[in-house]
């Protein structure tokens, strides 16, 4: 189950949580069946006028969701009910020919496989929104100087859109991982008990082609019941994408303490953040995508787990699978809304990025003085020069411009103006807004294929 609160019943989740409904499940289960009876009866195993039949009423609506409860109550088992209801909309000739040859996991995977599909590609459209935000977001701020941080500490400016870019480019990554596995991960099997065409012979593999060919999907080349790999593939590559996007829910949560006060969720007008704070606005965006990512995560290692099982089938591994599965689904719908209402509607607040970048009064651009000096005198000893000043300038709390304006040979070799231009952040922001720039235009490239 999602992690949600009152922020997901307002997100737009492109209609995923409908995909994941029961409706949707046995629609998707006799989709496979009607399937597999044209397959069938194309390959002589079945008669033609019976496939006619079953697909004719291969309906959710048709069936007796009553009537199935109460078999599901008798005899234990969570698929034989939707078949012998299925069986009691059709003729009595052509019920005998449904679910023919096949095992419970070719119609429920094979399904599973259909309706992730769906969901996967509502998710490639969900992180491309988010890419094309952030590109504006990249592009609104390509110049805002900023302070660059490593261990927590000022390091050397950069500009907020050279941020971006690098979230740009990880995430990147992870829309191609979702486009490349489809293949690999939403495949059809049809080998029946153990996967080997025990009970239809030879034809068993040209009846799992056209299945294939009707549903739209690809087939296992094995079908077998105990490979569970391409599961565990998909639950990473959404643990990937949750992680690009908990990237960004951390950075904007820790700069929206007031203390940094950089950028800010947008607040609307009634919104409370506490039963006894009044003051309280929240981050309740990216709290949300840190919690659901997190938890996220944790799935993947109880795939492995569960993977390496011996034997054909172990019925106790498939159902772990569809668990994980639809849980890292519905974690990864209110993860990616989130995701797509935050950058959308994320505040920069430029001046305070800009006053940050000078709160150490120019010592960020130490590396800018010493590689100026470097060019008069060696690295090795402007670098010993400039770590003296700077360090002074730290532990005695002195002001770091002071120090430099004072040094004799700084002085003998640059004006007041050039020393000052070289403690100014705008000056050494690298290639910040060139990176920046081309990371804008490569992904609205990829995103307008």
């Amino acid at each position: 189950m999602a992690l949600t609160d009152s922020m997901s019943t307002v997100l737009d989740d492109q209609g995923i949580q409908q995909l994941l409904s029961e409706s949707v499940k046995l629609q998707t289960w006799l989709d496979v069946e009607s399937a597999l009876a044209t397959a069938q009866a194309e390959n002589g195993l079945i008669p033609k006028a019976a496939a006619i039949q079953i697909k004719k009423n291969a309906k959710v609506e048709n069936l007796d969701l009553t009537k199935m409860a109460e078999i599901k109550r008798q005899v234990g088992h969570g698929f034989v009910p939707f078949v012998k209801v299925f069986v009691q909309t059709c003729d009595s000739e052509s019920g005998k020919y449904i679910h023919y040859g096949a095992t419970t996991q070719n119609i429920q995977q094979s399904s599973q496989n259909i309706i992730l599909k769906q969901i996967n590609h509502k998710f490639l459209t969900m992180t491309k929104t988010i890419l094309l935000n952030l590109a504006r977001l990249a592009e609104n701020n390509a110049a805002s100087v900023m302070a660059g941080r490593t261990h927590g500490k000022h390091a050397i400016p950069i500009t907020y859109g050279y941020k971006v870019s690098t979230w740009l480019s990880d995430m990147l990554m992870s829309l191609d991982r979702l486009e490349q596995l489809e293949p690999r991960v939403f495949t059809i099997m049809m080998g029946g008990a153990v996967g080997a065409f025990n009970s239809v012979g030879a034809v068993g593999p040209k009846v799992q082609a056209r299945v294939g060919e009707l549903l739209n999907m690809p087939v296992m080349m094995i079908p077998s019941r105990a490979i569970h790999t391409p599961q565990i593939e998909y639950i990473n590559a959404l643990a990937l994408l949750a992680n690009n996007c908990e990237t960004i829910a951390e950075e904007v949560f820790q700069t929206s303490i007031e203390e940094f006060g950089e950028v800010s969720e947008p607040f609307q007008k009634g919104t409370i953040g506490s039963s006894t704070m009044p003051h309280k606005i929240n981050p309740k965006l990216s709290k949300g995508i840190i919690a659901n990512a997190q938890k996220l995560y944790s799935l993947t290692q109880v795939g492995y787990y569960s993977s390496a099982r011996p034997f054909e089938a172990d019925s106790s591994s498939n159902m772990l699978f569809d668990g994980l599965l639809t849980e890292a689904v519905g974690l990864m719908r209110e993860i990616l809304s989130r995701t797509v209402a935050l950058t959308e509607t994320l505040q920069v607040h430029v001046s305070r990025l800009y006053a940050n970048a000078m709160i150490n009064h120019g010592i960020d651009n130490s590396e800018y003085i010493m590689m100026a000096l470097a060019k008069k005198i060696g690295k090795d000893r402007a670098h010993a020069m400039v770590y003296q000043m700077a360090i002074d300038a730290e532990v005695n709390h002195k002001s770091y411009q002071d120090i430099l304006l004072k040094n004799e040979l700084l002085g003998q070799m640059f004006s007041k103006d050039e020393l000052n231009n070289l403690l100014k952040p705008e000056n050494y922001t690298g290639l910040s807004q060139e990176l920046t720039l081309k990371m804008i235009k490569i992904v609205r490239q990829r995103c307008a294929k």
